[in-house]
């Protein structure tokens, strides 16, 4: 007898309604759907993914934001590269809501340096692998990507592994009717 898949933990905090914030967290919901588009937003005024949980800690919440939208919009890693290594993290922690929001991206997005998203792609693997970057992969990190990309690469892991790790504790469900996460199949 086939068994059948197990049910979604179930979500650890409710969604904060619009009506349920604070002045902190209303003037963070702002910046976050600003520009608009950014944020995936439900029927019922609640943020999906990681973005209910920046608004339970508004202070952290804004610097978190800040540090994705300066990765995200101001970084200096291509913009494949910077998905592609976002999926990478997403796999490897089994995200299903980083799967869902970056996949179409990457995939949307026109290949111009294999060689770069590859570099990047095995520098990640690595670095969540073993938590550390062999000399070899840091060079060639750095000749790919130049100095300062390496480096984004290395905070790019982190912070998206922290909203993943955040996501896990709080049972953050995909929006209704999303697909399941494939994590590259």
């Amino acid at each position: 007898m086939a068994s059948s898949p197990s049910p979604e933990p179930a979500r650890r905090l409710p969604a904060l309604r619009p009506g349920d914030l604070d002045d902190a967290q209303r003037a963070l919901r702002e910046r976050l759907l600003t520009p608009a588009g950014r944020v995936e937003v439900a029927a019922d005024g609640t943020l999906h993914g990681p973005f209910d949980a920046m608004l339970r800690a508004p202070r952290s919440g804004a610097a978190l934001q800040a540090l994705g939208a300066a990765l995200r919009y101001d970084g200096v890693l291509p913009d494949r590269v910077r998905e592609r290594a976002v999926l990478a993290v997403a796999a490897h922690h089994r995200s299903a809501y980083e799967w869902y929001a970056h996949a179409p991206v990457a995939a949307a997005l026109e290949v111009l340096d294999p060689h770069a998203e590859q570099v990047a792609v095995d520098a990640v693997t690595e670095l969540l692998r073993d938590g550390d970057l062999t000399d070899g992969t840091w060079a060639r990190a750095v000749e790919a990507l130049g100095e300062a990309g390496a480096v984004e690469l290395t905070t790019l892991v982190g912070y998206y592994s922290l909203l993943a790790l955040q996501m896990r504790v709080l049972r953050v469900p995909l929006p209704d009717g999303a697909p399941p996460a494939t994590f590259g199949a």
